[in-house]
């Protein structure tokens, strides 16, 4: 299969998917699949690489390439700001089914890959499911392709429409570390969703309004994290987020 991304930049669908897992930094609200561990690595491995990056004001979704294989070597995605309407969500389709497999770029050239504009949810968050636009949903998607464990581009008419991350919850991680291999516990996993309610719903702009009932609920997620007694490396996770929200807008 052959892709077009930015206009007219282009690359092949190979079957050698990525063996890195996927990295979901809760706090700032992005996936990555890539081996550096800090910033410093991170800048070194754009210095090595190809493809899209965020530049000064500048910030687009990444895939990088290897400049001698022209293979994919990495990837970030950014989540978008508030979740689609529950129909909408709905509408994901569950065909084709993912297919692990590689990009190989037509040429070592930079390109820009947008971000995503809409977030469906599915029940429970065993998937999220980020698309170019709504509009995505209106025909059937021509292909899924896993370019990493439980992570997938959304194919439609060979272009990417989109990505996908399965059982996210499994990957929360805060900034470049390791997600804990462990699986994770029942309970961090409902916490896992009133997160998710927080960050993409209505109730985050009302806690910055700081109405006095979205702030208590605030207060009572943070509580629920700090005294979640298993799973921590995952509580700890989302607690950079939530526990920032408290300290800007949960003093009395």
């Amino acid at each position: 299969m052959r892709l077009t991304l930015d206009g007219n930049w282009r690359a092949t669908v190979t079957d050698s998917a990525l063996c890195i897992s996927p990295r979901f930094d809760f706090r700032n609200q992005c996936v990555r699949v890539a081996e550096y561990t800090d910033v410093t690595e991170w800048q070194q491995s754009l210095g090595g690489t190809f493809g899209s990056q965020e530049w000064l004001w500048d910030d687009p979704d990444e895939l990088r390439f290897d400049p001698d294989g022209r293979e994919l070597v990495g990837a970030g995605f950014r989540l978008p700001h508030e979740a689609a309407d529950t129909e909408d969500c709905a509408r994901v389709p569950a065909v084709p089914a993912v297919r692990p497999g590689g990009l190989r770029a037509e040429e070592v050239r930079d390109f820009r890959l947008e971000v995503t504009t809409e977030l469906c949810r599915a029940p429970e968050d065993a998937v999220l499911t980020c698309l170019r636009d709504i509009e995505v949903l209106d025909e059937p998607l021509e292909a899924r392709i896993g370019i990493a464990p439980d992570v997938a581009l959304l194919v439609q008419d060979g272009t990417v429409g989109g990505w996908s991350l399965t059982d996210p919850v499994r990957y929360v991680t805060t900034g470049f570390a390791a997600p804990d291999p462990a699986p994770p516990a029942p309970s961090t996993r409902l916490l896992f969703t009133t997160c998710m309610d927080l960050v993409t719903t209505p109730w985050l702009d009302a806690v910055r309004r700081r109405d006095p009932s979205a702030v208590s609920d605030l207060r009572q997620l943070d509580r629920s994290l700090r005294d979640q007694r298993e799973d921590r490396n995952r509580a700890d996770a989302l607690l950079a987020l939530i526990g920032e929200l408290v300290e800007d807008y949960g003093s009395r």
